[in-house]
């Protein structure tokens, strides 16, 4: 029958959320205010609730086929047709099971209060840059020195465009931005930060130093996992859901910078939410790494002989870095500029052709791999990723560009043009971030604090 719809109420787990499914006659769905039709194929963004009550999802009549709304099994009706009322505030998934297929077809969208007060992308940008203005404006300021001893500039980064998001002045769900910043600036950044990489004089420091390097980024590496067991030990709730998927952009921010860090935010599919959580861990945590840091810095000489340690090849490789950047330093002219610029974004467009190709690749492999071995499905799902391979490739180019005339570009702030799109990459992300809800889920984040300082002993 046409008007056969089941109606329940469903709680779900820690988020909070809830709807209904309504039971209607489709011929009175003209008759429901403030209503949205979309089919389902179509579903996804921002859906915002002083506009829609009710959301009409139509699935082309695929009778027979299983809904599953937020983990929650419903069956679908004869029509095709789902409507759901009183939906919670956040995100929410629509999926769609069906008849002799193992996958499930998935749609997201985010249900909001409103929409934000300014939603145009020009008016967003200029007011990103226009505090990353202020924030360096400042921290140069020796009125706010103790002010920045305190609170680093690159947590305002993150922090005053969370604020506006979380007071809904402005949202990166209504925003491409952030879109824009990890697919172009950031690997962009990636190709003007390698240019100047020598990588003979890093041979050239020796073994020890090399073992030191590859020691860190192992300890970082393992160190994850070992944080996250002693934790479980005593709140057995830290290995439930994708926490470590969060936990990931924190290993790539520790071992290769902020680019790294949003990398595998996009590899690993970490939450917008669950991402706002690590960008504070790893901020103060690595603040109080910095301390013990600067402390060594005051007591290098007897640090040095203490351990009886050898520092001299490093600090020739400072000099020599500095050297070089004063011999090749010179006024950026305009066609300076433009060459540097066109030979990044050239790059970058080569990194998004071949990943195009070789993401689909490894994923339609990888899918063929999880009928018959799973689990190193699992661990080769990066593969899959045609971000991954963006950033992979971005990298390369950026080494091998270092071995040209390239290089000089450093001479007219190739480093400095790469750090300003990073910057603008941090700002887009803490527009992402929603204060309130970190505030809200404080149980889970005082033990990613704890698994952070567990972390970098």
């Amino acid at each position: 029958m046409k008007n056969i719809f089941l109606t329940l109420f469903v709680l779900l787990n820690f988020q909070s959320f809830s709807f209904e499914l309504k039971s209607i006659n489709p011929n009175d769905i003209d008759t429901l205010d403030n209503s949205k039709f979309v089919n389902f194929d179509n579903l996804g963004g921002v859906i915002y609730e002083d506009e829609v009550d009710y959301l009409i999802i139509d699935f082309d009549r695929n009778i027979g086929h299983k809904v599953i709304i937020d983990d929650s099994l419903c069956i679908q009706s004869s029509d095709g047709l789902i409507v759901l009322s009183e939906l919670g505030l956040g995100d929410h998934m629509v999926a769609l099971k069906i008849e002799g297929k193992k996958s499930l077809k998935k749609k997201k969208f985010k249900y909001n209060k409103s929409a934000p007060f300014i939603s145009n992308d020009g008016v967003v940008f200029g007011l990103l840059l226009l505090i990353l203005v202020i924030i360096f404006k400042t921290s140069d300021n020796t009125s706010f020195k103790r002010f920045y001893k305190v609170v680093p500039a690159l947590l305002l980064c993150y922090f005053i465009p969370a604020i506006l998001n979380s007071l809904n002045i402005i949202s990166s769900d209504e925003s491409s931005l952030y879109f824009v910043a990890s697919r172009y600036l950031l690997p962009a950044s990636l190709v003007l930060l390698t240019l100047s990489i020598d990588l003979d004089a890093i041979k050239k420091l020796g073994s020890k130093a090399l073992i030191m390097f590859f020691a860190a980024t192992f300890g970082i590496v393992i160190g994850g996992p070992i944080a996250l067991y002693v934790v479980s030990l005593f709140a057995p709730e830290v290995l439930d859901g994708g926490l470590w998927k969060g936990l990931s952009t924190v290993a790539g921010s520790w071992i290769g910078g902020g680019a790294n860090q949003t990398a595998m935010k996009e590899i690993y599919g970490a939450s917008d939410k669950l991402f706002s959580a690590m960008i504070i861990v790893d901020v103060f945590v690595a603040n109080v790494f910095m301390s013990v840091l600067l402390f060594g810095v005051g007591h290098n000489k007897g640090l040095n002989k203490f351990f009886k340690a050898d520092d001299s090849a490093i600090e020739n490789l400072k000099t020599k870095m500095e050297d070089f950047q004063a011999s090749i330093a010179k006024v950026a002219t305009f066609k300076s500029l433009i060459y540097m610029l066109g030979t990044a974004f050239f790059v970058v467009g080569l990194a998004h052709f071949l990943a195009d190709y070789i993401g689909p690749f490894f994923a339609d492999w990888l899918g063929l791999l999880k009928e018959t071995s799973p689990n190193i499905a699992g661990l080769l799902s990066s593969l899959g990723s045609g971000f991954f391979w963006l950033i992979v490739f971005a990298t390369i180019f950026g080494v091998i560009l270092s071995f040209t005339k390239a290089r000089q570009f450093e001479g007219v702030g190739a480093s400095k043009v790469g750090s300003i799109f990073l910057y603008i990459l941090v700002a887009t992300i803490g527009m992402k971030m929603n204060i309130g809800e970190l505030i809200r889920d404080w149980g889970v984040f005082k033990y990613l604090i704890t698994i952070g300082l567990i972390w970098i002993m």
